[in-house]
């Protein structure tokens, strides 16, 4: 049935077919008409950010918690400038997400109007769609089309140009019913010849990645393994993949990680490679995997198999109805158990490098002993959010995640995530105890959220790693300039009146014994919490010190001139 409805009150109606339930913006006059639409809507709760980076973390993160669509809006170029860091983070992490972008009035458009911006050409890169609507009349067909192309296929951002004017006129639209994404499943034939390749592999591992979180593949995977004894790998910033505590788990293929685990992949004769997209950090700078190895790789998107590495099989699937093909098919001709004592090996690898012996200390802080103790009290269904930096080393090497859907990063990179993203994951799983991990450097960023989780009443718990510096980077110039430190080291205020002055319950401090206390106290809150952790600047890394990478450019140095 069509109705007569202004370009803003269509938008709403969409979001409802598609059953969105949070929208995230910083308000802006080009797009008032959604705002007003949105007033009397109960269903749908707005969420007024601070700043357009922090509202697209915040987005990303909730679609990645929720399995919903992110829906955030923004004015015109300014704000779509400030998004694009969260744009950019959903295209990495294969999030869908739906920019909704005010724009300028058509009648101003080419004539450099205030804020102007050709906002589909300058997304262009970011996205996997973008579009500028010229017509009220096609609001229902080029909106809807967004949430189809957001979600469809291997997810990404979309984003929409909605000139002011446009939003404001009605007309008779009608609003279809919220599309239902294909989920294609391999042919007999290709079955047949996984297993044909299998049956020759002596040394298989499967490297997972984001298709089993988003396909919720995560107990197929789990049936999968356990039948043909397949170490299991994650890829970059996906561990909730599979269970770390699990016989089968062999390690993350991210930063910093152990050579043991590296050699996991080097060893392995056949690769099995579900929803991942082979990133520079999954292989180690493209360093771990050769053409010597039987590489498998089963995605959603047919225009990933082959982009980095020639598969000998190349699957377009989804990933639970890949996984779910296999473990059906029954004349395998595989013998059980056949790299059973190959899955041990790897295994005890695994074990022996991440292994953190309890030992909290009383008068300095050991980065261990916090991701030790965060094991501890953690629900085993709680959700942790971590920033870039070389502090999330630790929690990404040491801390084991059991549960699926349980753990949430920026494959991007980006600095200022983590905060506003555990906001939105708590917004999105309410009953589920959430933590971000920044360092000082990273929080910065986006501290200003800490009040938006405040004034919707958001109980996360914000950790802030302080060395005073951009670690990450200070450990990079250190390697390549030694005593030549530029640009690196950070002044900060005081987090703990920051935190109170924003009502956030808030707490430092300098050692294990005191974080242990002070982390029981945040869980006993239920308030928005931060506690700044004091941290030793010359532990840089897990593997290293400022002192010892100093030491051993004099000793190469030595070497060099004798």
């Amino acid at each position: 049935m069509e109705n007569s409805l202004t370009g803003g009150q269509a938008i709403v109606e969409i979001l409802k077919k598609e059953e969105i339930k949070h929208v995230f913006t910083v308000p802006g006059e080009s797009f008032i008409p959604i705002l007003d639409g949105l007033y009397d809507e109960k269903d749908i709760t707005l969420i007024s950010n601070r700043h357009e980076g922090g509202a697209s973390f915040m987005a990303e993160a909730y679609a990645k918690a929720s399995g919903q669509v992110a829906v955030v809006m923004a004015t015109r170029g300014v704000g779509a400038a400030n998004l694009s860091i969260g744009i950019h983070t959903a295209k990495e992490n294969s999030t869908p997400m739906v920019v909704l972008l005010g724009q300028v009035k058509s009648s101003f458009r080419g004539r450099e109007g205030f804020q102007e911006v050709d906002l589909d050409l300058f997304l262009k890169d970011l996205c996997k769609w973008t579009v500028e609507i010229n017509e009220v009349n096609r609001i229902p067909e080029l909106v809807q089309r967004a949430f189809r192309v957001a979600k469809c296929g291997r997810p990404g951002p979309v984003a929409v140009s909605l000139p002011e004017d446009i939003l404001k006129q009605s007309a008779k639209l009608k609003i279809k019913n919220k599309s239902i994404c294909p989920k294609p499943r391999p042919s007999k034939n290709e079955v047949k010849e996984f297993f044909g390749l299998l049956r020759k592999a002596e040394r298989p591992v499967i490297i997972a990645g984001a298709g089993i979180n988003l396909s919720s593949a995560e107990k197929n995977l789990l049936l999968f393994a356990e039948k043909y004894q397949i170490p299991v790998m994650a890829a970059f910033r996906r561990h909730d993949v599979f269970p770390n505590n699990h016989v089968l788990y062999a390690g993350h293929l991210g930063m910093g990680t152990f050579d043991g685990i590296k050699e996991t992949v080097k060893k392995a004769d056949t690769i099995i490679a579900i929803g991942t997209r082979f990133s520079e950090t999954t292989t180690q700078g493209y360093s771990i995997i050769s053409d010597d190895q039987t590489m498998i790789h089963i995605d959603i998107e047919y225009s990933m198999l082959g982009k980095v590495y020639e598969p000998s099989l190349g699957i377009v699937a989804d990933a639970d109805e890949a996984l779910l093909a296999l473990i059906n098919e029954e004349n395998t001709n595989i013998l059980q158990n056949k790299w059973e004592s190959w899955a041990i090996e790897r295994r005890k690898i695994f074990e022996d490098v991440t292994y953190v012996e309890n030992h909290k200390h009383e008068q300095s802080v050991d980065n261990k002993q916090i991701i030790s103790i965060l094991q501890q009290y953690l629900p085993a269904n709680a959700i942790l959010v971590n920033d870039a930096g070389n502090f999330a080393g630790w929690v990404q090497t040491f801390f084991k995640f059991n549960s699926p859907k349980s753990y949430i990063g920026a494959a991007s990179g980006a600095m200022g995530y983590a905060m506003p993203a555990a906001v939105g994951a708590k917004l999105a799983q309410p009953e589920r105890t959430v933590v971000s991990l920044s360092g000082d450097g990273g929080i910065m960023m986006t501290i200003q959220e800490l009040e938006t989780a405040v004034r919707y009443k958001v109980p996360i718990i914000s950790l802030i790693f302080n060395n005073n510096m951009h670690g990450s980077i200070r450990m990079f110039q250190e390697i390549a300039y030694p005593y030549r430190e530029i640009g690196t080291s950070l002044g900060n205020p005081d987090f703990v009146e920051l935190g109170s002055s924003f009502g956030v319950y808030s707490q430092r401090v300098s050692s294990d014994t005191e974080f242990e206390q002070a982390f029981i106290n945040a869980l006993e809150s239920n308030k928005t919490s931060l506690i700044e952790i004091t941290c030793n600047p010359d532990q840089i890394s897990i593997h290293s010190t400022i002192t010892g990478i100093r030491k051993k450019a004099v000793n190469k140095e030595k070497v060099e001139l004798s």
